[in-house]
């Protein structure tokens, strides 16, 4: 178990162009500053002013790394090598998002904090056997770096010691380019590298099937307004998996969303190695208390999580999400930011 006697607090990183600050509390984007087409400079991440307001529990997952399973566990259940597992049921029927106390509630330690021209952060989570009810004892370690004056890098990583367990992590920010205060974001333009979901039933498990999502409300294919056909999808809006082309590649990462604000010309560029990516429209943010006194409501962010499918650990036509002893789980998001 990680020391938990440390402190949370807020840590800055800042190249002159970006400027972050993150809480060693579930490795947490709390604010993300970038200028827009006139240099003006907005925070765009929606969040809280003060580390206790997400110690409260109020957080709907806002900026932070959950785990030790993103997503959803269909009735918190699974069996790995002929153990039955049981996980806490969080969300309907089934364990979302690690369980009661994710990664997202625990406060990490933090290795090294690095300034200069790549400034970075590493912080590093001890999960131990039966936290949660998963098996085995996890290292798990985040490093956020600033790795050019519009880019920033996020590296996870976890390491099995002792039993085969599912990973599966995702970074949880809720963005609005536009500003965290700025109302919703219907307006905002969307791309996504994925030409399929992963269809899911009544209580949002995937049914195990693929979906190709052209001539339907969930292609994104092409630029598209996030509103243009939000009220068609079943449900309050989107909060599905796509499943994430092979196509072009930066540093060894496929290109997985575009998201353009028009107002202020803000563009995100998103590049991962996962196999899926979370499409979600804040449809349950309902009435928020955030930062400098905004209230979020319904659509006031959205969320690009990358990850392994949801419920894979019980969906053997989906990517494997076991990691055994000697193999490290290794996930890689490269956010870039420009005006256009």
């Amino acid at each position: 178990m990680s020391d938990q006697s440390q402190k949370a607090h807020i840590f800055e990183l800042n190249n002159g162009t970006i400027r972050v600050n993150l809480t060693n509390y579930g490795a947490t984007i709390t604010s993300l500053f970038v200028p827009d087409k006139k240099g003006e400079v907005d925070d765009i991440v929606l969040g809280f002013d003060s580390i206790e307001e997400y110690m409260k529990g109020n957080a709907p997952y806002f900026g932070c790394i959950v785990g030790r399973v993103a997503n959803r566990i269909k009735e918190g259940k699974f069996s790995l090598e002929g153990v039955d597992y049981s996980l806490a049921v969080n969300n309907g029927p089934n364990s979302l998002h690690g369980g009661n106390k994710g990664f997202d509630k625990v406060i990490w330690d933090v290795v090294e904090h690095k300034s200069g021209e790549k400034p970075s952060i590493t912080f590093k989570y001890e999960s131990c056997d039966g936290e949660e009810g998963y098996p085995g004892d996890v290292t798990v370690t985040a490093t956020y770096t600033l790795i050019s004056s519009t880019s920033m890098r996020l590296d996870m990583e976890a390491l099995p010691k002792n039993k085969p367990t599912p990973v599966n992590l995702a970074q949880h920010t809720y963005w609005n380019l536009a500003g965290h205060s700025s109302g919703n974001v219907l307006d905002h333009l969307v791309q996504i590298w994925g030409s399929h979901i992963t269809p899911v039933d009544q209580d949002s498990i995937p049914t195990g099937e693929f979906l190709l999502v052209k001539g339907t409300v969930f292609d994104f294919t092409s630029e598209k307004r996030v509103g243009s056909s939000i009220s068609e999808v079943p449900g309050l809006g989107y909060d599905h998996n796509y499943v994430l082309d092979s196509g072009e590649e930066k540093s060894g990462l496929k290109h997985a969303a575009k998201l353009k604000e028009p107002s202020s010309s803000r563009v995100l560029n998103l590049w991962t190695d996962a196999p899926g990516m979370q499409f979600y429209t804040a449809n349950y943010v309902n009435g928020v208390s955030g930062k400098g006194g905004a209230v979020y409501e319904k659509h006031s962010g959205l969320c690009f999580e990358t990850q392994g499918f949801p419920n894979a650990i019980n969906q053997p036509n989906f990517p494997s999400i076991v990691i055994h002893p000697g193999q490290k789980y290794k996930h890689t998001m490269l956010f870039e930011f420009s005006v256009e």
